[in-house]
This record gives structure tokens, C-alpha cells and sequence, in this order.
């Protein structure tokens, strides 16, 4: 053969593989592109032009093939008019551009497009995937508006209102205008969400979410911080005379009537204001001097509003400093109970005593429990206070002559741990102390929330033999109906009713119902507050069973109620009722 003959048959051969190895490529782009689940197509790289779909993209699109024949890529692209493969972009840039298409039926869609260059029919052209992102952008958008959003109202919570206040800061800044920030809290709300329920409570929020938008200006930043509180930043306000009428406005506005599921709804509302740049040019204190001037406004009472004074920032800061060294005098046991005694008043003699916490500072001295207390129940200390004073006073009552019972009062709060009985039970039987010699008592407040937790744990605690007491009796809202909900062991009457019994009339007449009604029920009556020997002598003569307050005794640390108990069974004449001198 010749040179030449084989030099042909090689090119022939040459040229079967290459087209092979063409029909082979061919053969993988059809499977890959026809059969893709992944919206493709292929376009013209010069003119755009649409040269083939895959049937994806039919589907997807809604055109029939002879209508994408017939479009260009820029026919369905709705405001871009370059193209994905244009250049000064990288591939990374390309792949995280977000492209607006139009379908069939006019409906816009978000697509990622990833590009690759190819030769299609002997000309330049372009692959593009086609990735349809709209519904994980509309997961993204309700993501970011829940992460700035209260779900329930919608209103912008506490993220989006920083933002706004402190945009409204810095044009203040600017301008010298003033900014007003103002807490709405709904009074008496948590009644409302337990009597009539959660479904009638949202319903609530939503319709004066609708009010407190109406009642102030568009620009106005509206937003609901949590639960029954809400917040406003109206910028560019002006003198507080202003600001205040807009609360009042807002007060007006949520005090109207509500008709909820057949019920008429009654509420109300307390406003604190801050006002920028005067009571701080900062949002976090201009939101913090805003919440102050809110519990300033509760305290007062029910639909009114409170502006922030400097002084109110001074009693925060004491409150945190209390807070501070009442959970170091926690930690390190120095809280003591002290005893006041409880004095029968037919024979004198103390069957008695109820413990009241003692904290002896080693700067200040001693702390009243009027200044401390309040801040534990804020703070929550007081479950861990309660728990140690109730160990305390078992271990101390356990000692003293077995016919003298100890008496320990119970926040409210103890109710709501869900531990106080396993609390009592070990607290006695690390003592010893017999359940009956045990008083707990407890306020009309606590029976307001009517609950089931309360009364199957007071009902456990009488099962165990430990009596309970109702405190400041007649200082309540309905007295007489707690009587039926709940068999009390001993009634308190509050220091009011005894405060200058022998001249007031009416005083006379509420305690000789009192006494009757015990006299009735069979349960004891104490009188707390008894402070002079008339009003003393009144009791016995109106048969009150048994009198505390400072004509007997104040309270005293332990060792003394031991000498004086100690005394009075080694005394066999009749004991003096007065120990006040002791």
C-alpha cells in the first residue's frame, strides 16, 4: 500500500471517531437538557434569540414551544435589559443575581440563572438553568417581617421600633426637634385573658392595635412590645403639652367599648412618656426613662399617663443597688426572721408567733421589709426568701413549748413555682415540727386569680394538718365569697378596721360583724394592729379571740421569744398582756 492510501484511510478513520464522539456529545446534551427537571434553555448569544426549551420550561413557563420560537430572551425578562451572560460580571455575581420573568399568564416570577457557553447548530450560543427562587424569597420576606413583626397585630415589635426611634434620633440631632416615646400598658388585661379567655384577649389586642393607629399621625411609629404592652415614637413633637394631649387622646381612644364574641369589653390604659433630647438622646434610655415613667403611671392608677422625671431614675438605680445586696445577703444566710407575738385575749398568754423577715445590713442597718420586699417580688427573690423563712421559722417553732404555733406569710408568687407543698413537707420534716403548729397565711390578692393550682395546694397543705389563714381581711375586692371557695382555719383582720376602734363608729360595726361571722363559722379571729389599751378593750368585749400589734409586743429575734415564752410557763399568776416593754 501506499504511502499516500495510508495516509487517507487514517483520515477516514479519524474522522468516524470524531463523528462519534459528536453524535456521543449530542446524544449526553439531549439527556441532559431534555430530560432535566430544571427549567433550561438555549439562546442565541448575539441576538438573544430563544433556539430551544426543554420541556421544563414549557411547564413551567406555560408557552407552547412555537411561542418561545418565536420570543427572545428579553421578551420574558420584565425589567432587565441586559443579559445574564454580559459581561464585567464574575460567575459568582451571575449566579446570585435575582431575575424577574414573565409567564404565560402575565404572573412575574424571581429566577436564579446559571449560564454556559456552548456551540448549538454551528453558532455561538448560550445554556442557561433556569432556578424559580420565588417561593423561597417570599419564605425569606415573611422571615425578615416576622423578625421585625408581631405576629398577632402585625405592628413592628421592639427590633423594627429601636430602628425607627433611632433614625428619628438622628434627624433630631440634625434639626433640633424633639422626639416623644410612649409605653401604652392595657390595665387589668391578664383578668380579661382569664375570664373570658386567650381567643377574646387577642381579639382585644388586634382592636386596639386598629385604635392607637387611628388616634395618632402616619408618620407616627406604632409597635407592640409584648403581651398588653405597646410603644409609639412620635417624632417631631412638640412642647408636653402636646404630647400629653395625644395621651390622653390614646387613653380616650382605648377606654371606649369593645364588643368581642357577645361580650362587652371594658379596659383601659396607662402611658409613661420620655421625651428626646431632655430625658436622654439615646434609644435605650430614652426607651428605659419611657418604661419608668409607665410603672410611675400603674402606680397612680388605672387610665392615666406619667412624663419621666430624673427623680424616678434615681429610685431605679437604689432599687437595683437593693436588688444587688439583697441577692448577696441571700447567698450568704444574713436574712432573719424576727416574731411578733399573737396574744389570746381571754387569758393573756401568747399562743403565737408569726415570722417577718429581718435584714440587717452591715452598712444601713436594718432594712424595712417595705423597702426590700417589694424588689424581691419584682426580682423573684422572694420564692427563694419565702422558702428559706419558712424552714427557719419550722426549725426555730420546733424548740419553743409544743402548745405555741408560728405563722408564715406566703407571697403570691410562692403559688405560681408549682413547689411550695414539696417546700412545706420538707421544711417540717426537717424541723419536726408538728403540721398543726404551722400558720400559713395568705392574702385575698392570691384567691383574685382563681385558680386551680392555688386551691388544690391549699387544700393539699390543710390536708397535711397545717392551718391557713386569710391576712388582711376586708381589704379585698368580695371578702365573704373567698369565705365559700376555701375552709380558712383563722381570719386577720387588717390594722385598718382596728385603727381607733373605740371612736369609730363604723370601725365598731365592721368588727363586730367580723367577729360574729367567725363566731359562726368556727374559725378564729385575730385583730392585727392593736396599738392602745381602748382599742384593747373593746376587742375582749366584742369577743375577738386573739390581738398582735405593738401593745403587746413588736417583733423580736428568736431568742427573746424563747425567754419570753420561757416566762410565761414558768409564771403561774396570770401573765401580762402588755410585753410591749420587753
Amino acid at each position: 500500500m501506499t504511502t499516500a492510501g495510508a495516509a487517507s484511510r487514517q483520515h477516514a478513520d479519524r474522522a468516524r471517531v470524531d463523528i462519534a464522539e459528536l453524535k456521543q456529545r449530542e446524544a449526553s446534551f439531549r439527556l441532559l437538557f431534555d430530560g432535566n427537571p430544571v427549567p433550561m434553555m438555549v439562546c442565541a448569544r448575539d441576538d438573544e434569540r430563544i433556539l430551544s426549551v426543554n420541556d421544563a420550561a414549557l411547564v413551567h413557563y406555560g408557552y407552547a414551544r412555537s411561542d418561545f420560537e418565536t420570543l427572545k430572551l428579553s421578551d420574558i425578562q420584565a425589567f432587565e435589559t441586559a443579559t445574564p451572560w454580559s459581561g464585567g460580571q464574575t460567575a459568582d455575581e451571575r449566579a446570585t443575581r435575582i431575575w424577574k420573568h414573565i409567564k404565560a399568564d402575565g404572573s412575574l416570577i424571581d429566577m436564579a440563572i446559571y449560564a454556559r457557553d456552548l456551540t448549538f447548530n454551528d453558532q455561538p450560543a448560550v445554556m442557561l438553568a433556569l432556578i424559580d427562587i420565588t417561593e423561597r424569597k417570599r419564605a425569606e420576606a415573611r422571615l425578615a417581617f416576622m423578625a421585625q413583626h408581631d405576629g398577632l397585630t402585625a405592628l413592628p415589635n421592639r427590633i423594627m421600633l429601636r430602628q425607627r426611634l433611632d433614625e428619628s434620633l438622628a434627624l433630631t440631632r440634625r434639626n433640633g426637634e424633639k422626639v416623644a416615646v410612649l409605653f401604652v400598658d392595657l390595665d387589668g388585661f391578664k383578668g380579661i385573658n382569664d375570664t373570658l379567655g386567650h381567643a377574646v384577649g387577642d381579639k382585644l389586642l388586634k382592636c386596639v392595635t386598629k385604635r392607637l393607629r387611628s388616634s395618632v399621625r402616619e408618620e407616627d411609629a406604632v409597635a407592640r412590645l409584648g403581651s398588653d404592652e405597646f410603644a409609639i415614637v412620635q417624632a417631631g413633637a412638640g412642647r408636653p403639652e402636646d404630647v400629653a394631649v395625644l395621651a390622653k387622646r390614646l387613653i380616650d381612644a382605648i377606654g371606649e367599648p369593645y364588643m368581642l364574641d357577645g361580650h362587652t369589653v371594658l379596659s383601659s390604659a396607662s402611658i409613661g412618656i420620655a421625651m428626646a433630647p431632655g430625658d436622654g438622646d439615646d434609644a435605650e434610655k430614652l426607651l428605659k426613662n419611657a418604661d419608668m415613667a409607665l410603672s410611675r403611671a400603674k402606680s397612680e392608677g388605672h387610665a392615666t399617663f406619667s412624663f419621666f422625671e430624673a427623680e424616678m431614675d434615681a429610685r431605679a438605680q437604689s432599687r437595683r443597688l437593693i436588688e444587688i445586696d439583697l441577692r448577696a445577703a441571700i447567698e450568704a444566710d444574713a436574712l432573719v426572721p424576727h416574731y411578733q407575738p399573737l396574744i389570746d385575749l381571754r387569758s393573756g398568754r401568747i399562743t403565737g408567733a408569726e415570722a417577718l423577715v429581718r435584714w440587717p445590713h452591715p452598712v444601713r442597718g436594718m432594712i424595712s421589709p417595705a423597702e426590700f420586699i417589694p424588689v424581691a417580688e419584682e426580682t423573684g427573690l422572694i420564692n427563694v426568701i419565702g422558702a428559706l423563712m419558712l424552714r427557719r421559722a419550722c426549725t426555730d417553732a420546733a424548740r419553743w413549748p409544743s402548745e405555741v404555733s408560728v405563722a408564715v406569710n406566703l407571697s403570691p408568687l410562692q403559688f405560681r413555682t408549682g413547689n411550695l407543698l414539696s417546700i412545706a413537707m420538707d421544711a417540717l420534716r426537717q424541723s419536726g415540727l408538728p403540721p398543726n403548729r404551722l400558720q400559713l397565711e395568705i392574702t385575698e390578692t392570691l384567691l383574685l386569680e382563681k385558680s386551680d393550682q392555688v386551691l388544690a395546694t391549699l387544700h393539699a397543705l390543710r390536708a397535711l394538718g397545717v392551718r391557713i389563714s386569710m391576712d388582711d381581711f376586708g381589704t379585698g375586692y368580695s371578702s365573704l365569697s373567698y369565705l365559700r371557695s376555701f375552709p380558712f382555719d383563722k381570719i386577720k383582720i387588717d390594722r385598718s378596721f382596728v385603727r381607733d376602734l373605740d371612736s369609730n363608729r363604723d370601725a365598731q360595726a365592721i368588727m363586730r360583724a367580723i367577729v360574729s361571722l367567725g363566731t359562726g363559722l368556727g374559725v378564729t379571729i385575730t385583730a392585727e394592729g392593736v396599738e392602745t389599751e381602748a382599742e384593747l378593750s373593746y376587742l375582749r368585749a366584742e369577743g375577738c379571740h386573739e390581738g398582735q400589734g405593738f401593745l403587746f409586743s413588736r417583733a423580736r429575734p428568736n431568742a427573746e421569744i424563747v425567754r419570753l415564752l420561757a416566762a410565761q410557763n414558768d409564771s403561774h399568776a396570770v401573765p401580762d398582756i402588755c410585753l410591749a416593754a420587753g
